[in-house]
């Protein structure tokens, strides 16, 4: 079998494949174990984002691989007005990890789908139609998650619905005010605009815990609850989207546990499927009820399947049995420690940022102008790859290179030490090439 380099398969897929967003990573994937993945070459490379940021238990579990195996012989999917027990025990032990308030629960495929159906219900339940959210914000690509969606690809698509209004997002490493400690007076602020551009039908504010594809940024503690407050105050519902953050991701199960802050609807994701389809919908017992006397309507060819439900079942059952909460936050803690050495010894690595086992770095040209250099970030990423390690980098206007550092729960020591051993041979060879 030909390796990376087979012309017929890129030249199959130059002519059929859509291209949408970015460009593909020069190497074609043959399998998948643990926390590498292999190319058509036979080189493993570290996977530092855990697929699309989804596998927490690394690829191919075999507990994962066995739920599958036989969900897929007897019960795999049904018609969506069907309930099976896989879908109703999902349900009932995702409430028990979570706080009173967060009750009933919807299971659906994908993150952008959970949040097209929380926006729903809150404008159902609220009756506005007015929605908030980050201005380097990501929750989706279908109509709704994307009118939310301001750091990218909002151009050429003509008007996002109406209503669609965003604030400035914290950012400790670029304080707009100047302070890092005055998010409370920058939060004030965002919401005196909000209220002058409401037509006074606000229905929510969705926001991630920590921003990922916005850069990496983690919302300074207490910014949840303060944010419920204002939510709270103008009739508006707070939706929370952990798509990325949930079940274990950052130091703890759920992030916004830190702030102590409920939020009327959360959303879950990618983490919860373990790199399978498998989304969910979570508020409370009030706001269900009220939507579904007013007709509440999100009928999906996948909504309530039993195969991806068994799997989430018997993913909070691994992150539970073997305490990978705790496992987090150890190998975080390592993580972010050798990221703080790579720091110190390179000085355009700006900013570490980020919780648990998600981290990241934030590349500039030198550390007091904090100009951005997206042409040597993109050269570290490329010379990660040549080096065993697959990194995400996101490249925004006026953010920089900020790589997104992922790994599952399950990478071991030796797994963190080598990937952060490529990283700083990745940017010792990207600037001694840019001096050459």
């Amino acid at each position: 079998m030909a390796g990376n380099d087979d012309k017929s398969f890129w030249d199959r897929a130059r002519r059929h494949l859509i291209r949408y967003g970015g460009t593909f990573a020069p190497v074609i994937i043959e399998r998948a174990s643990g926390s590498f993945v292999y190319d058509a070459d036979g080189r493993a490379i570290l996977d530092f984002t855990s697929g699309q940021m989804s596998a927490v238990l690394g690829h191919g579990h075999p507990e994962i691989v066995q739920t599958i195996r036989e969900h897929a012989e007897r019960l795999d999917h049904l018609f969506s007005g069907m309930l099976t027990r896989p879908v109703v025990s999902l349900a009932e032990q995702l409430a028990g990890l979570l706080p009173p308030g967060l009750d009933r629960v919807m299971l659906l495929s994908t993150g952008g789908e959970s949040n097209e159906a929380a926006i729903k219900m809150a404008k159902l339940a609220t009756g506005g139609f007015e929605t908030v959210a980050f201005a380097q914000s990501w929750h989706g690509m279908t109509s709704g998650a994307a009118g939310t969606t301001y750091s990218a690809g909002r151009k050429g698509y003509g008007p996002a619905p109406v209503g669609s209004l965003a604030i400035p997002t914290p950012n400790p490493y670029r304080p707009r005010f100047g302070n890092a400690a005055d998010w409370r007076a920058e939060l004030a602020y965002a919401f005196d605009l909000i209220d002058r551009q409401s037509t006074g039908s606000l229905a929510c504010m969705i926001a991630e815990p920590i921003l990922s594809s916005g850069g990496l940024i983690d919302l300074p503690e207490g910014y949840l609850a303060e944010l419920k407050e204002l939510c709270r105050a103008r009739g508006m519902l707070l939706i929370v989207d952990e798509a990325q953050t949930g079940l274990g991701r950052t130091d703890a199960m759920f992030a916004f546990e830190r702030d102590g802050a409920v939020p009327d609807i959360l959303t879950l994701s990618k983490t919860l499927g373990a790199g399978l389809p498998l989304a969910a919908v979570i508020t409370s017992a009030e706001i269900e009820e009220r939507c579904h006397e007013r007709g509440f309507l999100f009928y999906t060819t996948h909504v309530s399947d039993p195969m991806p439900a068994a799997v989430g079942l018997k993913v909070i059952e691994i992150i539970l049995r073997d305490r990978l909460v705790e496992r987090a936050r150890i190998a975080g803690a390592r993580l972010r420690d050798g990221l703080l050495a790579l720091q110190n010894r390179f000085e355009c690595i700006g900013d570490v940022r980020g919780r648990g086992l998600m981290q990241g770095i934030e590349i500039v040209r030198d550390r007091y102008s904090k100009e951005p250099d997206e042409a040597l970030g993109t050269r570290v990423s490329q010379r990660c790859m040549q080096l065993g390690l697959s990194t995400n980098i996101v490249q925004l206007p006026g953010m920089g290179s900020v790589f997104r550092i992922a790994p599952p729960l399950t990478i071991s020591d030796d797994e963190i030490d080598l990937g952060l051993a490529i990283l700083g041979d990745a940017f010792e060879g990207a600037l001694q090439s840019r001096a050459g």
